[in-house]
């Protein structure tokens, strides 16, 4: 297995017909998280990695790979959570790779979409993207409860903020002298989320 290193897109040579690519993409939320877990024992011949929050789509590796995809290709992808975290967005980069003749494959949930697939198969893509959705939903209401009885009980004292007002200054400063973003966020031991959210003006 041969990975797509970060930050670059590996040029593409010409194919012989039906020789595309399998092309995996993994997705974790922070640096400390473990990428290799994801697709363990899946034989692919790219891989490429983000480390960032699936809330949106603007995710470096991701719009890397939907560059490097070329028709013929299969992206394997471990569940349909690690491509999207909303169902629009699902479907639309599903229906985008299938339209371009590219395979998507979802390991977890054991399926693949073709771009020929039928009602059936679609219906399956929106039912289960739909209930990966509600899961997290799920999950952020209990969280938000858990965090009004922490208060209600006077022991929440709230996120602390990862770095100091002059880190920040120094983060804006790195970035727009042209510093890769990677590189300054992993100096200051944050993730490459959370020097997003600086940027942002968190």
């Amino acid at each position: 297995m041969s990975h797509c290193l970060s930050g670059g897109v590996t040029p593409r040579h010409p194919l012989p017909p039906g020789k595309g690519l399998r092309i995996g993409y993994v997705r974790v939320s922070s640096f400390d998280q473990n990428t290799e877990r994801q697709l363990q024992d899946v034989p692919i011949d790219r891989l490429f990695t983000d480390r960032a929050s699936g809330r949106d789509t603007e995710r470096p590796q991701l719009e890397a790979l939907l560059s490097f995809v070329r028709e013929g290709d299969t992206v394997v992808v471990h569940s349909m959570d690690r491509l999207a975290r909303n169902l629009d967005d699902l479907r639309r980069i599903v229906q985008d790779l299938t339209a371009r003749g590219v395979r998507v494959e979802f390991v977890k949930e054991n399926l693949t979409f073709t771009g020929d697939d039928s009602p059936v198969a679609h219906l399956m893509l929106s039912v289960m993207g739909a209930f990966a959705e509600f899961e997290r939903a799920l999950i952020r209401e209990r969280q938000r409860e858990g965090i009004q009885r922490a208060r209600l009980r006077g022991v929440y004292r709230g996120r602390r903020r990862a770095l100091n007002e002059g880190q920040v200054e120094e983060l804006r400063r790195r970035v727009a002298a042209g510093e890769p973003k990677a590189q300054v966020a992993r100096a200051l031991g944050i993730s490459r989320e959370t020097l997003y959210q600086y940027l942002r003006g968190r």
